[in-house]
């Protein structure tokens, strides 16, 4: 009989695109948002070709201290700077699968993104390489999943004589592809699981996000995977592995 054992290596990324926390609105209208104030006795927004300035007169009390306790940026130009985690989780390890009359083999890895970032985050994945799932002999690999449109399938399916790794991801903030109607992916608002099966690329693709901050409990996006071998398909045998490269950015 032959045997594939499957494994994936999980890498997380943090990007922090905007080094300034975007504060919510002090006040605001239909027309305008002020998002800071302070109380001053002059200022002047200035630019050229090569700098841009922001300058505020007659603030008491302004600048960074800070304890063992606390941290403290007091001023209209002390803004605090955003922050954003990721939990790095380890690999998941899939059952083995026969390389002869074929099977699926699944696991899944779950991501925790944490952010006071009023504007919210983003989540992608991509692969390390292309197909992402490689076999440690022989040259052998197992392909991309490919759906049957520009959409995820809403049903995972492998030919007969095809060997295909696909993903999915689940959570509260799931991307619109990723979400369905109970029958189609990309439309609805539902999130059913083991539904809507994609496969790897190695640009980002973004798979969960959200136009809020999340502190202090944070977010889950899970990711499923799935190895499908078709009853014809003669797999070489031995251990195969993927790496994931998982990047959660501020927007």
């Amino acid at each position: 009989m032959r045997t594939l054992l499957l494994s994936i290596l999980s890498l997380c990324v943090i990007s922090v695109a905007f080094p300034l926390t975007v504060f919510s609105a002090v006040m605001s209208s239909g027309s305008y948002q002020i998002q800071l104030d302070s109380v001053n006795v002059g200022g002047l927004d200035s630019a050229s070709a090569s700098y841009a300035s922001q300058d505020t007169l007659g603030e008491t009390g302004s600048g960074g201290s800070a304890s063992a306790s606390y941290n403290l940026n007091a001023g209209y130009q002390q803004m605090e700077p955003s922050s954003i985690s990721i939990t790095s989780p380890s690999g998941a390890t899939m059952g083995a699968v026969s390389g002869f009359s074929g099977g699926t083999s699944n696991g899944s890895t779950t991501w925790t993104v944490i952010t006071d970032n009023s504007a919210g985050y983003s989540l992608s994945v991509r692969a390390s390489s292309a197909p992402a799932m490689l076999g440690q002999l022989n040259g052998s690999f197992i392909a991309n999943y490919v759906p049957a449109t520009s959409d995820p399938d809403y049903t995972f399916g492998v030919g007969s004589a095809s060997s295909v790794f696909a993903y999915t991801p689940e959570g509260n903030h799931v991307v619109q592809r990723y979400k369905d109607n109970g029958a189609a992916c990309n439309v609805g608002s539902g999130t059913t699981a083991d539904a809507c099966w994609d496969g790897f690329s190695t640009s980002n693709v973004q798979v969960s996000g959200s136009a809020s901050a999340n502190m202090p409990s944070g977010t889950d996006t899970t990711l499923k995977y799935r190895v499908g071998i078709g009853a014809s398909k003669f797999q070489d045998s031995g251990t195969y592995e993927a790496t994931i490269i998982v990047t959660a950015t501020t927007l």
